[in-house]
């Protein structure tokens, strides 16, 4: 209860039935405060302390990493929303 706590959220946003408006948010939150956030939309990192400025800036300089997150809308994002999608409709 008196020590750290560190966790990271990816969530998918969209409102369209073909997902082309999906968003990709990976949050880094240390002690319940979003400290770096890659957004899909905005294509890169954004620090919201010391330390996430220091890290956006470093994670920034590696394309290897901003392919990553950005990638992570086809892998990640719309395979999950088209299961879903899939399996709502078929209960219908």
């Amino acid at each position: 209860a008196n020590g750290y706590y560190f966790s990271r959220w990816a969530k998918c946003i969209h409102s369209s039935h073909d997902f082309s408006d999906m968003v990709f948010v990976d949050n880094y939150i240390f002690n319940k405060d979003v400290f770096i956030q890659f957004n899909s939309t905005v294509g890169k990192y954004v620090g919201y302390t010391e330390l996430g400025v220091h890290n956006a800036q470093l994670f920034n300089n590696n394309p290897g990493q901003l392919q990553g997150e950005s990638a992570q809308i086809e892998s990640f994002c719309k395979h999950n929303a088209e299961l879903y999608q899939s399996a709502i409709a078929d209960k219908t």
